[in-house]
């Protein structure tokens, strides 16, 4: 199987949302109650599309499948689609900050295949390439393993109200390169 990355495009957007949808659906279950799993998606989940404009966030693919998706960022903002974000997301220090890993997310039916590996590699080594050595991201649950696996650490362990009155537990994760 081999897979391929590239850019995101604004054309992407509505696939992705549904992505979005099926990844959480599929992939949170045994995390996460189906109030909390619907929350986030309304709430928390979703494109920022200020990644694809910066040029950071992959589509991944299989053949002309797209199983997943994720990016990184130069951008003070942790996680979350246009409809969680502060309006302004200022700019990160390469010398002094950890790149932003975000937005990742696989297809049920292509997890535990590698694609989620694949994508955290293309971003941190882009990030790289732009001056970062340490990397950052906001993690839900079904996460953790990936990314404790690629050598990300726990620093916190954030319940992330919703305006439901549900909480998503995140928890951020840090990784010096």
């Amino acid at each position: 199987m081999t897979i391929t990355t590239r850019l995101a495009t604004f054309e992407d957007i509505p696939f992705l949302q549904q992505l979005i949808g099926a990844s959480v659906r599929g992939l949170s279950t045994a995390y996460n109650t189906p109030n909390q799993i619907e929350s986030a998606i309304k709430y928390i989940f979703g494109i920022d599309t200020q990644l694809i404009i910066d040029g950071t966030y992959y589509v991944a693919q299989v053949g002309d499948a797209i199983v997943g998706c994720g990016g990184w960022s130069k951008r003070n903002t942790l996680y979350g689609g246009d409809q969680h974000k502060e309006v302004e997301d200022p700019l990160l220090d390469p010398a002094t900050d950890a790149a932003r890993i975000r937005a990742f997310f696989v297809h049920p039916d292509w997890a535990r295949k590698g694609i989620g590996k694949h994508i955290m590699q293309v971003c941190e080594n882009a990030a790289k390439e732009n001056g970062f050595t340490s990397f950052q991201l906001g993690a839900t649950l079904p996460g953790v393993p990936l990314y404790e696996v690629m050598g990300y650490r726990p620093l916190e362990h954030i319940e992330q109200p919703l305006p439901d009155g549900e909480v998503l537990p995140i928890v951020k994760m840090y990784k010096a390169s």
